[in-house]
């Protein structure tokens, strides 16, 4: 069996449930550590390994927050297939230190990175949706305003994996000085 086939395998088979509750914004999540314990079962069977390795990324610019990038890597020894995700670190983030502020951006980078390599289909992820118990206006666009809002992160996630900055303005209302930014990505 190719590495190609052992991945789609685990890609047709795997389950993970959203079993984790976020008690502010009362929704279920999975996490990272979900997701490995999730893909376990399939190591031995397929003689596979799993493994994540992050790195920090020069973003060229003192204007972006820092970014990591997690890659996941399925080998079978003999070759391998990467996925990989690019989160920012908000460094603004009331009540949390520096490597919490860090550990938080890792542990999404992990699980978006899985995501990609495991094809978890996550459209109704309440993490992309949490409105944090305030109802959603009605039929309005969002505006972005400041790099601290949390939809610049996913905007600049979005424009690093090959998205166009067109498609963000149909979606968004830009401050002329946040679609600055993203043009120079």
């Amino acid at each position: 069996m190719t590495i190609n086939e052992k991945l789609a395998t685990i890609q047709t088979k795997f389950k993970s449930k959203k079993s984790r509750f976020n008690s502010f914004g009362k929704y279920y999540f999975r996490s990272a550590e979900d997701i490995l314990e999730a893909t376990k079962p399939f190591l031995k069977e397929l003689g596979i390994t799993v493994t994540i390795s992050e790195k920090i990324v020069d973003n060229f610019s003192d204007k972006l927050p820092p970014m990591i990038e997690s890659k996941a890597t399925i080998s079978d020894g003999e070759n391998a297939i990467h996925a990989t995700a690019i989160v920012g670190v908000d460094l603004n983030q009331k009540g949390m230190q520096t490597p919490q502020q860090f550990g938080s951006a890792s542990s999404y980078g992990k699980k978006y990175a899985l995501g990609n390599l495991f094809l978890i289909d996550d459209t109704q992820d309440s993490d992309a949706a949490n409105t944090h118990g305030k109802a959603p206006k009605a039929k309005t666009k969002s505006t972005i305003t400041s790099k601290k809002d949390p939809a610049y992160e996913k905007a600049v996630q979005y424009i690093i994996a090959g998205g166009k900055l067109e498609a963000i303005k149909k979606k968004y209302n830009l401050s002329a000085e946040v679609e600055g930014m993203l043009n120079t990505l």
